[in-house]
């Protein structure tokens, strides 16, 4: 399963009549995605190389191939390779017997990302790493050594570190000096005891800042493509963390070494580009994840598997890198997730429009009236100031152009007036590879609209608003110009971008490789906090599963109380569940991988899922009450954690929430509880003229995904 998206063989004539067929493979990436220079090649066949001769083009590197004993073929780390194609040919006497061409691309980037963004702010000394050493913000690969200490933690290091500092109860270890006497040990989940060092690798990786850290002491031999280690159980952990920023800057990782996964053996690895408040460009963190995930491998073997983990902006990493990218990831654990960025962005933004409204209406817009019109458990989650998505004054930050990251100097940030060639930092700028440029503006195609959507649609059929105030918020709501800014006018969307935005795989419509591999998609309950990772995002992915594949019974979801009450057991917390969630997802693929009948692939999943990972919600007493989870529904967990929605939903549109432009319809009576006069419906005529969103029938635009592993 590791290896996926890794393997493309080239098939030629065996040897002789009834010799074995000579196969030649990339393991540590596609063959047309090579970086840095070097790859690990795989021959199958032969088991000895003096049987054949190994040849990059004109230069012999047969001695790079060793036997591997675990797989019972012959590996080899092929250096050296000229930028562009390489020729690889396996050789039997003179004979081609094998043939395979190598791509090779810079260490820097891109591999299938496009053209570098520039400007580009590095960040290295930020992180503790020193000036960098080129304009790809690249410096010298760092390696310092760190132990868990049996000693109780220092007061006042509790909480998570920076990207750069030691973790609470971690002391740097000294490699020249005798064993520290507080030395904790540490045990795998293979059950080997091993003593609690942590060897971190700090590094830069397609100007991505990269930290990748396992058990290891120093004097002992590290894994390798041939050697397995104690420390080392071989499975990586790929962390992905939140929030949905401009790009344009280096960034930081959000945690150096994670004890957590590593104490059991787990190899963890997190960027700063897999940090979407760093750049919330999907495409360049699963260019990110497979080029990082490309140097573990040729450095230290093929995982037997790779765990995406992570929340918020982490978990749209998580989907779309599982759709659009397969076999970077073999298995996901999306916390507090969302589907995708594009077709959240519409609802988040529309709390700034609605703010906008509400605080220049003619009515008296009560906190209830808000909320149901926002479609979220409080009108608190459309204003939160504490959240990184939703606003700066009236223009939220993910269509505001000049809502760069602070790393970013003043000087290079667009400004309508002193800098208009300088960086935009909304959603759609920042994947200006992806979407393109209008070619009248010279800026990025959006895929945002709001024409014909009818907010408060469900408020007011359920009477909490009045015909006159669903007509005012209709006439009043606006939409966003170019630069994010609140205008009287709806938002159109460009029809390139809409078609771009499902070809290409912003969207996650739950089809390319999603359907294929187990989520546990796990939350805490927020909906009645000033929050928008409210719950029903859940449902909406498994929506799309659904609808794409007939199928979610790949996906798990589990739901966490806020806070415990003090009597309960404590393994029913975040953290007591969150802690189990790797080694589960674990089992889960173990299980899956020793299944080898002709079953199809979602019945494979559905029954390799360990018997206590499957649907539940735990209450605030600790109690697990497992149940199949829905939208819809009076079971005990949405009687404790009711789903709600955005003003998407609100304003009618489905659970998929997967339109980013409605078909529009001509106005009809009968979506309307209370009937209209004709005085009403000739206002309401006026305020749509063009139709109203028709949710029964496909989006503008909305096409199937192009494929996968598509490049820019």
């Amino acid at each position: 399963m590791a290896s996926l998206f890794l393997s493309s063989t080239a098939l030629f004539p065996a040897f002789a009549f009834g010799d074995p067929v000579v196969e030649i493979s990339v393991l540590s990436s596609r063959p047309d995605m090579v970086s840095g220079g070097d790859a690990l090649v795989q021959i199958t066949g032969p088991k000895d190389a003096k049987e054949i001769t190994v040849w990059d083009d004109n230069r012999n590197v047969t001695s790079v191939f060793h036997l591997n004993s675990r797989t019972q073929t012959l590996i080899g780390l092929v250096k050296g390779l000229s930028a562009g194609e390489n020729h690889l040919n396996v050789k039997s006497g003179h004979n081609v017997v094998a043939h395979l061409t190598i791509v090779n691309h810079a260490i820097a980037g891109p591999v299938f990302s496009g053209l570098h963004q520039a400007p580009f702010v590095c960040e290295t000394e930020k992180s503790g790493l020193g000036a960098p050493i080129d304009s790809d913000c690249s410096v010298k690969t760092k390696v310092m050594y760190l132990y868990k200490s049996t000693d109780p933690p220092v007061a006042g290091q509790e909480g998570r570190p920076a990207a750069d500092a030691i973790p609470p109860g971690f002391k740097v270890y000294d490699s020249t000096a005798p064993r520290p006497s507080d030395l904790a040990e540490a045990t795998t989940t293979e059950g080997k005891k091993v003593p609690y060092v942590v060897r971190w690798e700090r590094g830069t990786i397609n100007r991505a800042i990269y930290d990748i850290s396992f058990l290891h002491e120093p004097g002992t031999p590290l894994p390798d493509p041939w050697t397995k280690t104690a420390g080392w159980n071989g499975r990586l952990v790929f962390h992905f963390a939140g929030g949905c920023g401009g790009g344009y800057h280096q960034g930081r990782t959000f945690d150096g070494v994670n004890p957590l996964f590593v104490s059991f053996g787990y190899a963890d690895v997190v960027t700063s580009l897999n940090v979407l408040q760093n750049n919330c460009n999907d495409v360049i963190s699963a260019e990110t994840a497979e080029m990082v995930k490309e140097h573990f491998i040729k450095s230290y073997g093929v995982p037997v598997h790779t765990i995406g983990f992570g929340g918020s902006g982490g978990s749209i990493q998580q989907h779309l890198i599982a759709q659009d990218y397969p076999g970077v990831l073999d298995g996901i654990i999306p916390i507090a997730s969302f589907p995708d960025a594009a077709t959240i962005l519409p609802g988040v933004v529309d709390c700034s429009l609605l703010a906008h409204f509400f605080d220049h209406s003619s009515h008296a817009w009560s906190d209830e009236k808000k909320t149901a019109v926002s479609g979220f458990a409080t009108w608190g989650s459309c204003t939160n100031p504490n959240d990184s998505w939703i606003q700066q004054g009236f223009s939220p930050k993910l269509v505001g152009a000049a809502a760069c990251n602070e790393a970013l100097p003043a000087d290079l940030v667009y400004d309508p007036v002193k800098h208009p060639k300088g960086a935009r930092c909304d959603y759609y700028d920042n994947a200006l590879n992806v979407f393109g440029t209008d070619p009248a503006t010279h800026l990025a195609r959006r895929a945002l609209d709001n024409v014909g959507v009818q907010y408060g649609l469900a408020a007011l059929n359920k009477g909490t608003i009045s015909a006159d105030e669903f007509f005012e918020l209709n006439a009043g709501i606006g939409g966003f110009n170019a630069d994010g800014n609140v205008v009287s006018q709806r938002t159109t969307a460009d029809p390139g971008a809409l078609h771009l935005a499902y070809l290409t795989g912003r969207v996650d419509t739950g089809h390319g490789g999603l359907g294929s591999i187990p989520i546990i998609d796990v939350r805490q309950y927020t909906d009645t906090q000033p929050d928008i990772h409210d719950e029903y995002r859940s449902f909406a992915t498994r929506a799309r599963l659904i609808a794409a594949n007939g199928s979610a019974e790949n996906q798990v979801i589990m739901t966490i109380p806020l806070a415990l009450r003090p009597t309960a057991n404590p393994s029913a917390s975040f953290a007591g569940v969150g802690v189990t969630l790797v080694p589960k997802m674990d089992q889960w693929l173990d299980a899956l991988s020793k299944d080898t009948s002709q079953r199809n692939l979602i019945d494979k999943i559905a029954a390799a899922r360990p018997a206590d990972i499957t649907d539940a919600c735990w209450s605030d007493e600790g109690e697990k009450i497992v149940e199949k989870r829905t939208y819809e529904g009076d079971g005990r967990c949405n009687r404790l954690y009711p789903p709600h929605g955005d003003p998407r939903i609100a304003a009618g549109e489905p659970l998929r929430e997967d339109i980013l432009k409605c078909t529009l319809k001509p106005i009809d009576p009968k979506d309307y509880v209370r009937p209209f006069t004709h005085g009403e419906m000739a206002r309401l005529e006026s305020i749509f003229p063009l139709g109203v969103c028709d949710y029964s029938v496909p989006g503008v635009g909305q096409s199937p995904l192009k494929g996968v592993w598509q490049k820019y």
